[in-house]
């Protein structure tokens, strides 16, 4: 499976001829490819090309003297195998910015809808034009209404967007976007799973926190998150369980009972303790967070929080133990 797009870098000189034999032609051959026009202008003294392939594939060249940028959601030529990638903020700005209106201008081409939220279409470029991702990623926001039960790709799509346009993940736009995935498939418990990793940085935003995505811990792996302000410095690990309907446990108590107990028994384990666990169960309809509200359960960790996130941006949940956080500002607590 193909990982979200980076930039392949050639620390060597190339010609119109070189580009033609080592670029376009094993392209052509292999895919059908034809050199095109680029859509935008990059500046400087950098000249581009782009790449369209039969198979609906686009690539990406910058070059100057001594040094070039590839970028593809399509087949590497062999002639640039063996070159380093780096990521979007690694490279060259003019060469991050005119990739990022060349792939977006082609993102809005081929799903109109998704124009209406540039900042997300900016965030999730990486997936969202992926080789193997970029159906399917499309297809979450599109189809699946980015894991919400009982809601429409509009309002879940204008949630996230809201959110994204704070600007506040932006300097984790790689690591965080890549959760999402790039299989060529929808897997929607996995994906939601993902999205309930961009719900706590929301609450924990609005709660007055700043946001710290991946935290090694010396156990030698990562929890999601370490919220910090002035006074404070909690480790975050957030867990969503499925909604009873798709899975074996008897109802949405037992779902968060089983799904909170799995992550306290393997990770939060491991860490030996000190990490606030987050249970989202944003993807139950209302009649199984009814049933989960009214019993309030237990989750065999403390401290934690579970709760409950509609489109709309209301939260509602419950705590467990002595929680290092101050939510009230994001979740209306029930207890």
């Amino acid at each position: 499976m193909a990982r979200p797009l980076r930039f392949r870098y050639s620390p060597q000189s190339w010609s119109d001829g070189r580009v033609h034999n080592e670029i376009l032609q094993p392209l052509q051959s292999n895919i059908g490819a034809q050199s095109v026009t680029p859509w935008f202008k990059i500046g400087g003294d950098w000249q581009t090309h782009r790449f369209e392939m039969a198979n609906g594939d686009i690539a990406l060249f910058a070059r100057t003297d001594g040094e070039a940028y590839w970028m593809g959601n399509t087949e590497t030529p062999s002639a640039l195998w063996k070159t380093d990638k780096f990521g979007w903020r690694k490279i060259p700005y003019p060469v991050s910015r005119w990739a990022t209106r060349e792939l977006t201008a082609t993102l809005h081409e081929e799903d109109p809808w998704l124009a209406e939220y540039p900042h997300l279409s900016w965030f999730f470029l990486p997936v969202f034009m992926s080789k193997d991702g970029r159906e399917s990623t499309r297809a979450f926001f599109r189809e699946h209404a980015a894991g919400f039960p009982d809601a429409g790709r509009r309002e879940t799509t204008r949630f996230f967007e809201d959110f994204l346009s704070t600007g506040v993940l932006d300097g984790y736009r790689h690591v965080m976007s890549g959760k999402l995935g790039t299989s060529d498939h929808v897997d929607r418990v996995r994906m939601s799973a993902a999205m309930a990793e961009f719900i706590a940085a929301k609450i924990l935003t609005e709660a007055g926190y700043d946001v710290v995505p991946e935290i090694e811990v010396t156990t030698g792996h990562s929890l999601d998150f370490r919220a910090e302000d002035a006074e404070t410095n909690v480790l975050v690990e957030v867990t969503r369980p499925q909604p009873p309907i798709n899975r074996a446990a008897a109802g949405p108590v037992a779902a968060v009972r089983d799904t909170a107990e799995t992550k306290t028994n393997g990770q939060l384990a491991e860490h030996g303790g000190g990490a606030t666990l987050f249970v989202d169960c944003s993807s139950f309809r209302d009649d199984a967070w009814a049933a989960v509200r009214g019993e309030q359960p237990d989750v065999r960790h403390r401290p934690a929080v579970v709760y409950r996130t509609r489109p709309n941006g209301h939260v509602e949940g419950y705590r467990k133990g002595a929680v290092p956080l101050e939510l009230a500002d994001a979740i209306d607590f029930l207890d």
